[in-house]
């Protein structure tokens, strides 16, 4: 999940993916607040979730990582809990 995120968002900051480690900070990469809406539309797309705008305040590839993993986590728990 890790390397799908980081190529996405070198994709959004049209930078080598390379140039990305999990601890970047985005302000580095030149990500601003409309650059974070744009990257929370393309994550809910991708990963099948919802993100409320007010969640949406990370600062490096590894909290979008534990969030995402957390939301798809979510999903499939309630996906098993309803076959039960």
């Amino acid at each position: 999940m890790e390397e799908r995120i980081k190529s996405i968002i070198a994709e959004l900051c049209s930078i080598s993916k390379e140039k990305i480690s999990s601890k970047t900070p985005f302000s580095e990469l030149g990500i601003d607040s409309l650059d974070s809406v744009e990257l929370m539309l393309i994550l809910e797309k991708e990963f099948n979730i919802e993100i409320p705008h007010m969640e949406f305040e990370f600062n490096n590839i590894n909290d979008v990582v534990n969030f995402v993993e957390g939301k798809v986590g979510q999903q499939i728990r309630a996906s098993l809990s309803m076959r039960e």
